[in-house]
């Protein structure tokens, strides 16, 4: 599954109507251990359909930001059923991504 462009417009439906645990990858163009974190997100999501994986900019999406307290970037947020379960701080390897996607 690709990972889709999370906006307040559609942050509703993509996220907190989801069927599916949700990653939500918080970042910014100019942000290099963002840019790390993308094709990690980019490859997560194709090996876990299981999962919805969203990235927010928070450039652009500032009000998406400020609602999730967003301080540092990179920052991983997991949404299940509507509600925050886990946050991480940092480029995330698989392995963490897992771990962050069981709790």
């Amino acid at each position: 599954m690709a990972v889709l462009h999370i906006t307040e417009e559609n942050f509703e439906k993509e996220v907190l109507q989801a069927e599916k645990p949700v990653l939500l990858d918080f970042w910014a163009t100019w942000c290099g251990p963002c840019r790390m974190m993308g094709p990690i997100l980019e490859e997560y999501a194709a090996l876990h359909p299981e999962y919805a994986v969203g990235k927010v900019n928070v450039d652009e999406q500032e009000a998406l930001a400020a609602a999730f307290r967003i301080e540092s970037i990179p920052t991983l947020v997991v949404i299940k059923e509507g509600k925050t379960t886990a946050l991480a701080v940092g480029v995330q390897t698989p392995e963490q991504l897992d771990a962050l996607m069981a709790k």
